[in-house]
């Protein structure tokens, strides 16, 4: 177990990498959909249909910008919305097929620049690195996580 003064240090090279890691990922996806967008179309996707204020809650965003934010979706036909059945004052959100198409070709592409630089790490490196990946994932899997 590192000593308590080696803890904030990983936590900054940590969270540093990740960011870069981040940023380097989302310059590989020539959409023209900003981050945002992509964030909750991914969301939609992944948990919808969704209404708008779970997908809020989930982004972090106020209701105007998740109103916004969606509006920009629709008009784009990556997402539409549809009734509740139960009660019609509610709509909930969805991916439509071209929504779904776009977010397999920005994960197609950037899943395929990030395995071209994993190329060029020696044998070693890999093991490594899934070592690390399995701890990350657990750090990820932990309830109540604050967004930063």
């Amino acid at each position: 177990m590192p000593s308590d003064p080696q803890i904030p240090e990983l936590a900054g090279r940590l969270r540093y990498s990740v960011f870069r890691l981040a940023r380097l990922l989302r310059q590989q996806d020539d959409s023209g959909l900003s981050p945002a967008l992509v964030s909750a179309l991914a969301v939609v996707e992944r948990d919808g249909p969704i209404t708008l204020g779970d997908l809020a809650a989930q982004e972090q965003l106020s209701p105007p910008t998740i109103t916004k934010v969606v509006a920009t979706l629709e008009e784009k036909g990556l997402l539409e919305r549809a009734k509740c059945d139960n009660d019609k004052r509610v709509s909930r959100v969805r991916v439509t097929a071209k929504g779904k198409r776009q977010l397999d070709a920005s994960r197609t592409k950037r899943t395929a620049w990030l395995a071209s630089q994993l190329q060029e790490l020696d044998e070693d490196e890999v093991v490594r690195l899934a070592d690390a990946i399995e701890v990350i994932e657990h750090l990820t899997r932990k309830k109540n996580r604050v967004n930063a």
